[in-house]
C-alpha cells in the first residue's frame, strides 16, 4: 500500500525493452534506499512495481506486458523524471489517501493554467471513469494524492501549490501528455454497490 505523498524524484538510468517486457533501471536521488531489498515494492508514476535488483543507487524494476498496455510507462525514455513512493510501513502517517499501487487508466492533459504561484491543470479520462469524478473527491494522478477540483463530463481540474510543483514531475507537464489514474478505491466501491442496487438507472 501506498499514501499518495510522493517521497521524491527519480530518473530514468536505461531500460532494456524485450517482446512483453520491459525492465527499467531507475537512478534515485540519496539517501533514499536506506533499507531496500529485493522484492520490495516502489511505486514509479503511481504504477506498484517490485526491486529486482539493486546496484549503487539505481534499482531495476520488470513491467510485464499489461502494466506497460494499461499504463503509461511504456513510454518512459532514458533521462525521464518520474515520481516514486516507497511502500508505506505500519505505523506512517497517511498524509494523502490510501492507494494500492494499481492504475486503473491514463488521463490526457488538455489544459493548463499558470495564475502567480498557483498551477490548474485539466485532464480528461476515458468516458466510462467519469463516474467515479467528484468535486472535491480524492484521485491519484502518477503516484501522487489530489483533491478533484471542478468535474465536467469526463474532464476534472486539480489544483496544485508551488510545494507540489517543486517535489514532483507535475510542472513538466505539457498539453497532450498522458498520466496515470488510480480512482479512489472508497469511491469506486460505493458506486459501483449503488449501481448493483440500481440506483444508478434514472427514475422511471
Amino acid at each position: 500500500m501506498f499514501t499518495g505523498i510522493v517521497q521524491g524524484i527519480a530518473t530514468i538510468d536505461s531500460l532494456t525493452a524485450d517482446v512483453g517486457l520491459t525492465t527499467f533501471n531507475v537512478r534515485f536521488p540519496g539517501n533514499q534506499l536506506e533499507g531496500i531489498s529485493i522484492g520490495a515494492s516502489v511505486a514509479i508514476n503511481g504504477a506498484c512495481l517490485t526491486v529486482t535488483r539493486q546496484h549503487g543507487d539505481c534499482l531495476s524494476f520488470d513491467a510485464m506486458q499489461e502494466t506497460l498496455a494499461v499504463t503509461t510507462l511504456g513510454r518512459l525514455k532514458v533521462g525521464d523524471a518520474v515520481n516514486f513512493e516507497r511502500a508505506a510501513r505500519i505505523g506512517d502517517e497517511i498524509g494523502g489517501h490510501l492507494l494500492s499501487g494499481h492504475v486503473h487508466t491514463r488521463a490526457r492533459v488538455v489544459e493548463i493554467e499558470r495564475p502567480e504561484n498557483n498551477c490548474t491543470l485539466f485532464f480528461e479520462v476515458p468516458s466510462e471513469w467519469s463516474l467515479y469524478l467528484f468535486p472535491k473527491g480524492y484521485i491519484a494522478i502518477n503516484g501522487a494524492s489530489l483533491t478533484i477540483g471542478r468535474v465536467e463530463g469526463n474532464r476534472f481540474s486539480v489544483h496544485l501549490i508551488p510545494e507540489t510543483l517543486r517535489a514532483t514531475t507535475f510542472s513538466g507537464l505539457q498539453v497532450g501528455d498522458e498520466v496515470n489514474i488510480e480512482i479512489d478505491s472508497q469511491t469506486q466501491t460505493i458506486v459501483d454497490t449503488l449501481a448493483r442496487l440500481g440506483y444508478d438507472r434514472p427514475a422511471p
